[in-house]
């Protein structure tokens, strides 16, 4: 077998002249090292927390010549999507604030009670969840924006339930609807 002789490009060992270990920064903000940092989605909560926490770092972070997405150039560069992109929060407009109790058939016999409207109340849909599952001793799951299913018909504990465990639901704001099918 011969031997194959490879010279790597890349030099083995320590370098002369840099300090080990190499010390990494990393931004509190989107988490990536600072020189990331404008590519970050959120850039201006990168700087907004750079000049806070490390006004030195803030001053080294970049010009204007590459920020708001522009090149030398002066021409916009592609903004790519992934992993770290952020979603917008969609303003939610004033709802009517109401909760929606209804009956969905599921099989011959077998029916789920689905609950709308709680979202409105600033309610978390899945500790609201885990607690009708536990209370009713049933499976109960969040489907959907604003709706939580409740297997089984627990249509009428719940106008006593919702306003004793969560006190911001007054008793007249609940309404029923009766049957109807699941969208």
């Amino acid at each position: 077998m011969g031997e194959i002789a490879c010279e790597s490009p890349m030099p083995i060992g320590p370098q002369p002249g840099v300090k080990y270990p190499i010390m990494m920064e990393y931004c509190g903000n989107c988490s990536m090292p600072f020189e990331f940092c404008e590519n970050y989605p959120d850039f201006e909560g990168c700087k907004k927390w750079m000049a806070d926490k490390l006004p030195d770092k803030f001053d080294k972070l970049t010009t204007d010549d590459g920020a708001d997405g522009e090149d030398a150039d002066g021409k916009k560069r592609q903004k790519r999507g992934g992993k770290g992109m952020m979603k917008a929060k969609k303003k939610e407009a004033e709802l009517e604030k109401k909760i929606i109790l209804s009956i969905a058939p599921r099989g011959k016999k077998k029916a789920v009670t689905v609950v709308q409207g709680m979202k409105t109340f600033g309610i978390d849909l899945k500790v609201a969840s885990k607690f009708f599952s536990s209370k009713f001793a049933c499976s109960s799951s969040v489907t959907g924006d604003d709706e939580i299913v409740i297997q089984g018909d627990v249509k009428d504990e719940l106008f006593d339930v919702l306003p004793a465990k969560f006190p911001e639901i007054d008793e007249d704001l609940i309404d029923d609807i009766g049957e109807r099918k699941r969208s």
